[in-house]
């Protein structure tokens, strides 16, 4: 494989992947406007936020059939249409419930941006370089959650958040072109399951495997607070607990973006190596990573940055960078099916991460609720508290059954 086409596979992909995590985080610097403009409360903006996750995860099993049979270039190239179709929608609503089913219709426009170029690297690039590769894809959602920051709060300057969202409309539309016409065909792309029986066999394969769930609830779990935090619930955090303003947070936002992206790229590397160097499971890299995450989420609930506000950026930079750990099982679980599967087992994953990342980010908003709002109009820090804690709490249980399960190897 030259570094031309390797460059043809990869660039595109990540393109796509960086408006997908974009979309996915930029509710976190507008969420001020969007509830000074339509009067949210948190349960309602949390709503608003997560219906992303909905829609992107009620359609990952057809994904990965889709995926399976037709190839990742022609799938997310028809479906980055629909995303920018979503984002018009979403720059010209009137009001909330049309804001809602635009931002799910983002949610199933993106839907693919991730595990389209999982199973084009699993096509294209030698297994062991799997996570290596990952770890760059992720690596450009890591930007596009950067560009989601400061980017987007500079540009809040020349225009609102409804223009926002009409240039990301049409990055869309550019990114689905790059897709379907630079991304080179792969004659291994379809694999002869002519029945849909054989299909949905394979599906039924993967969700009857002791190696998938052994990983899954940790993973599951780890990213679905990790997702919903960043991309919505750190901003209002930053400002209600640690009482910053509002160019204070977006600043954090950008920092807390550029640990992700060195998160991303350090825990795929560093499963790379140790694999190949001395054996080490994938498997174990992302156990250690995801329990840092763990503490680090410990110091969060309990509230350490607002007793030393210094900690606050490092702590949540720390968040940022351990809570990309998660991802190393995706490349765990490809290395433990055949792979033609590869489709289906990252998108049975992806579709239980983001089912409990729109059930979390949700569910966050309505314990906020339960406390009345500050007299300056913020949410009320108890409710914040108490949220993290009850996430952290399903964590620890997460981690109990995959220690429990140590006889299943992976």
């Amino acid at each position: 494989m030259t570094t031309a086409v390797a460059l043809r596979v990869f660039l595109p992909f990540a393109l796509g992947y960086f408006l997908s995590y974009l979309y996915r985080v930029v509710n976190a610097v507008i969420a001020p406007d969007l509830v000074a403009d339509l009067g949210l409360d948190a349960s309602t903006l949390g709503l608003l936020t997560a219906v992303f996750f909905l829609t992107f995860a009620a359609f990952q099993l057809p994904l990965g059939i889709l995926l399976d049979h037709y190839g990742p270039r022609r799938v997310e190239a028809a479906l980055l249409l629909f995303a920018a179709i979503g984002a018009v929608l979403f720059a010209i609503a009137p009001n909330t419930p049309v804001l809602i089913v635009a931002r799910g219709l983002i949610g199933f426009g993106v839907s693919a941006c991730l595990m389209a170029a999982f199973k084009a690297y699993v096509m294209w690039f030698p297994r062991e370089r799997l996570a290596l590769i990952n770890g760059f894809q992720m690596m450009s959602g890591g930007l596009g959650a950067l560009a989601a920051t400061q980017p987007v709060e500079l540009a809040l300057g020349f225009t609102d958040w409804r223009g926002v969202f009409l240039i990301l409309a049409g990055l869309t539309v550019v990114s689905a072109v790059m897709v379907y016409a630079v991304v080179p065909e792969h004659g291994g792309g379809r694999h002869p399951e002519a029945k849909i029986s054989d299909t949905f066999a394979g599906v039924k394969e993967i969700f009857v495997s002791a190696q998938f769930w052994r990983v899954a609830p940790h993973c599951v779990m780890s990213q679905a607070v990790f997702t919903s935090v960043v991309s919505l619930w750190s901003g209002p955090w930053l400002r209600d607990v640690a009482g910053l303003q509002r160019d204070v947070v977006a600043h954090h936002l950008f920092w807390i973006a550029a640990a992700m992206i060195a998160g991303f790229l350090s825990w795929g590397l560093l499963a790379e190596r140790l694999q190949r160097l001395f054996g080490v499971r994938p498997m174990t890299v992302a156990a250690v990573g995801m329990s840092g995450f763990m503490v680090v989420q410990a110091t969060v609930a309990f509230e350490l940055p607002v007793a030393h506000p210094s900690l606050t950026l490092m702590v949540w930079m720390a968040f940022g960078f351990f809570g990309t750990a998660g991802i190393v099982p995706f490349a765990a679980l490809s290395q433990a099916f055949p792979a033609h599967l590869a489709g289906r087992v990252n998108t049975a994953l992806n579709l239980l991460i983001f089912v409990m990342a729109f059930a979390a980010q949700w569910a966050v908003g309505l314990v906020i609720d339960l406390w009345p709002q500050t007299a300056s109009g913020g949410y009320a820090p108890q409710g914040y508290q108490v949220a993290f804690a009850v996430m952290l709490a399903l964590q620890v249980l997460a981690l109990a059954w995959f220690v429990a399960r140590r006889a299943v190897r992976i």
